[in-house]
């Protein structure tokens, strides 16, 4: 605690120091890291050499070195389940890693070979539907099972020549019903992605998409394929073994998608691709066990994150990707964050003495810029950005207008640190022709407070392998600011108490009693009845 009362102190004193007068020669250059083609850029906040300081001994105090590497060796980080947190052996799978005395790199290498020998069937046309060769990919799953893929295969779409993939996640069955009306049923593979198949969601989709199928083929248990682990019950439900790909419950859901739970990605850009972005993500790995603190791009984001959050008390962080491929990302490190470190007690059970994970939003820019930078650059809480964008486009034709992009994301990020004082908004007013009172108010009107900090993550070109390190260094930045926090990332018990409830008033909604419920609760299941 006392780490943290000697930041509390620091940045009581430069709280409002102006981050533009941080600014020499060297500054950008020394609060910035590269690794295998990316930049991050942390120079536009308020931290300098001795909040750094201050930070890197959060992070000495807390032993990260022996808890990384306790991570990648397999050690049962996930106390409450008694679970190691091995999602780097998916994509490291070369490596030999031995888990209660066996290797299990053996098992993921098996799984892999099945799964590209299964994308490559599909995509060549040797495995087909029941009417000709497979068309469209339809992955249902929720959470972990649905957002990770969901992105994934929006962000490489210039690589996608595969079948189209579509994704179901919501009980609704408006998601369900809308993505199933434009497909053909006869060219249409299912996945079912569920470890248990026991998802409430997923299943009641998945029961919706084989009574789909059922009315145009046969047998429509023959184009469903599964990510579980539940063979009796993939089984039971119809689906061939050599359709089924399992995965360790070592793997959580939202650190997925580099195993089975990718299929959906494989099929789209087929396995080399596939490869492309596991490598991105072990080029990561690598990084985050060698690089000094200094220079490591997940411990530096994650610091930037607890200065922002824990010590300056700024509840929400934007995470703003000027590009449009990635679309999904900020709903995809939404799950990623905020179900890792939305925690309320520390590893002994004990309530935090610290703010746990901030609200994580976003939106690709310029989008945002016509939408919420309103209040990111005037509104009278400080909201820390992370800006991304990328050097090269993939359409040389529109060179023109991915400048015009760069442009903006840069403009942002100096707008947010230098913003626009008084004496030049009135200027600038003054020589629109306004006077005296008027003068003030319209000036007044076009203050931008300034000051605002700012990360920009940059990166050559949206590959299959960057996006890999950028999905790798969010996931490392997760862990560093759990271990600092001293709080498990690794499960959720906070989704169960609305499973456990939905379950109970799903009778109810169908005629049973309310009678213990609340009279909210009951008011609303009458309206709804």
């Amino acid at each position: 605690m006392n780490d943290w009362q000697a930041l509390r102190d620091h940045h009581r004193i430069v709280a409002d120091r102006p981050i533009l007068t941080l600014f020499d020669d060297t500054r950008a250059e020394r609060f910035s890291a590269r690794a295998d083609g990316l930049l991050f850029d942390y120079s536009k906040t308020n931290i300098c050499d001795t909040g750094m300081e201050l930070l890197l001994a959060l992070v000495d105090g807390a032993d990260l070195a022996t808890k990384r590497e306790a991570m990648f060796r397999g050690a049962q980080l996930n106390e409450t389940e008694h679970r190691s947190v091995l999602h780097t052996a998916l994509r490291n799978m070369g490596t030999p890693l031995e888990v209660g005395g066996t290797d299990v790199t053996v098992a993921l290498r098996e799984t892999h070979a099945r799964m590209r020998a299964f994308a490559d069937d599909v995509r060549s046309g040797a495995f087909a539907g029941q009417g000709g060769q497979i068309t469209d990919v339809v992955n249902i799953g929720i959470g972990g099972s649905d957002l990770g893929p969901a992105m994934a295969c929006i962000a490489l779409s210039p690589y996608a020549d595969g079948p189209r993939c579509h994704f179901v996640s919501n009980v609704d069955g408006a998601h369900v019903a809308d993505v199933l009306a434009g497909l053909d049923p006869t060219t249409t593979l299912v996945i079912v992605a569920s470890k248990t198949f026991t998802t409430i969601e997923t299943m009641t989709n998945a029961e919706t998409a084989k009574a789909w199928m059922s009315g145009s083929v046969s047998d429509p248990a023959k184009q469903f394929a599964a990510v579980s682990t539940a063979e009796d019950k993939t089984a039971a439900f119809g689906i061939d073994a050599s359709r089924v790909f399992g995965f360790e419950d070592w793997v959580g859901g939202r650190y997925s998608m580099w195993g089975p739970i990718g299929l959906s990605i494989m099929l789209a850009v087929g396995p080399d691709d596939f490869d492309a972005f596991l490598a991105g993500g072990a080029a990561m790995d690598a990084h985050f066990r060698s690089a000094d603190w200094r220079d490591n791009l997940p411990v530096l984001l994650a610091l930037t994150g607890i200065w922002h959050n824990q010590v300056c008390d700024y509840a929400t962080r934007a995470v703003l990707p000027y590009e449009q491929r990635l679309a999904r990302l900020p709903a995809y490190l939404q799950q990623l964050e905020m179900e890792s470190n939305g925690k309320r007690v520390s590893m002994d059970g004990r309530d935090l003495a610290i703010h746990s994970g901030p609200v994580v939003w976003g939106e690709p820019g310029t989008n945002g810029q016509h939408a919420f930078y309103q209040l990111i650059h005037q509104g009278t809480r400080v909201i820390p950005c992370e800006f991304m964008v990328a050097r090269e486009g993939h359409e040389p034709e529109l060179a023109h207008q991915h400048l015009l992009l760069v442009a903006n994301c840069l403009a942002q990020s100096e707008a947010l640190m230098r913003g626009r004082s008084l004496a030049e908004a009135t200027e600038i007013m003054r020589k629109k022709g306004f006077e005296g009172a008027e003068l003030e108010r319209q000036a007044r009107h076009r203050v931008f407070p300034g000051n605002r900090p700012s990360t920009t993550l940059c990166y050559p070109k949206l590959t299959p392998f960057v996006l890999g390190q950028i999905i790798a260094l969010y996931e490392h930045r997760v862990f560093v600011e759990g271990v600092i926090l001293g709080i498990n990332s690794y499960d959720q018990w906070g989704v169960e108490l609305g499973k456990e409830l939905a379950l109970a008033l799903q009778p109810i909604l169908e005629g049973a009693s309310a009678d213990g419920k609340d009279g909210s609760t009951r008011q609303l299941v009458d309206f709804l009845r």
